[in-house]
């Protein structure tokens, strides 16, 4: 009991304090004149995978790569086959290709890429974080230099930026926002990293099966936000690019910063299944978003029940 209460008031605080973070680095980033679409490729990319960042990066210190990487893997499932899902069934999503083409595919190619470091070494070391790093510096500078010209993918990533407006106007108000958040944050996720933990211990399944299910659908909690407030106003680019946004920096940020900090082993218990849902989940989003002018509901729910079949045979 005490297990689950600390897992849901750290999933509580995770929301909370990533919210925070985002709101007060936006509010920084405007007084100091930050354009909006850097301020929507970096910032309010980078924020709502706050939440992976800091459970993956205690997770790693704590010992437990299955949740430090399980927490990764399982969100960038659980992105596409839950939260998407939910998003497009709850209100079907116009789709403009052009927008979401190129951030599709590198998703595609990133978790080709991770999966096959992660099978070559058998840990994510210093080396594969720097790699991984780099990766992210790269894209951001290219996405960055690209969009300045203008077109479709650069507005999706303007409108991102006021995704979780309003921002703080104040200075001292806007760093009080982002530095409280990064406490509540901090706080969270040692709660929600020592709840999972217990929680293995005692229903017998593995810290990776729990990160793969309850870790990192907690963590993407600020991703079902941003997307189904996006679609709701009609902003369905932006909902769609939430979640590809999101996934490259997971396994770019997320895991490089990670591993930076503290090599991780892979765990022996996360086979082929997991990277191979990891990648085609990716390969179905970009087919479906591609090939008509729109998700539609019952895309929605096959997608979701692609997620029901995943959590069933990890609980087997």
């Amino acid at each position: 009991m005490e297990a689950a209460l600390q897992i849901i008031a750290g999933l509580i605080l995770l929301v909370i304090g990533g919210e925070g973070v985002i709101r007060g680095a936006v509010g920084i980033a405007r007084r100091f004149g930050m354009s909006e679409l850097l301020i929507g490729l970096t910032l309010v990319g980078f924020g709502t995978s706050t939440p992976e960042l800091i459970t993956s990066v205690n997770a790693a210190l704590a010992g437990s790569p299955g949740i430090a990487i399980g927490n990764v893997v399982g969100s960038n499932v659980s992105n596409i086959l839950l939260i998407l899902a939910l998003v497009v069934m709850v209100r079907a999503l116009p789709v403009n290709p052009a927008a979401i083409r190129r951030d599709g595919l590198l998703v595609i190619a990133v978790s080709i890429l991770l999966t096959a470091l992660a099978l070559a070494f058998g840990e994510l070391n210093r080396i594969v974080g720097a790699i991984l790093v780099a990766g992210l510096i790269g894209y951001l500078a290219f996405a960055y230099l690209m969009e300045r010209k203008g077109g479709a993918s650069a507005e999706m990533h303007k409108d991102e930026s006021h995704t979780h407006d309003p921002a703080p106007q104040a200075l001292w108000l806007s760093a009080l926002f982002a530095f409280g958040g990064l406490a509540i944050l901090v706080f969270g996720a040692d709660m929600l990293v020592e709840g999972a933990i217990t929680t293995a211990r005692l229903v017998g399944l593995s810290e990776t099966v729990i990160g793969l299910t309850i870790v990192a659908v907690g963590t993407s909690l600020p991703e079902l936000v941003a997307s189904l407030t996006a679609a709701l106003r009609g902003k369905s680019d932006v909902a769609l690019g939430n979640i590809l946004g999101s996934n490259l920096y997971n396994i770019l940020g997320i895991l490089g910063i990670t591993a930076l900090i503290q090599p991780i082993d892979i765990p022996p218990d996360m086979g082929m299944v997991d990277w191979g849902l990891m990648i085609g989940s990716a390969i179905l989003l970009l087919i479906l978003a591609t090939t008509g002018k729109r998700l539609s509901r019952w895309e929605g729910a096959l997608l979701f029940a692609g997620y029901v079949a995943y959590v069933v045979y990890l609980l087997q």
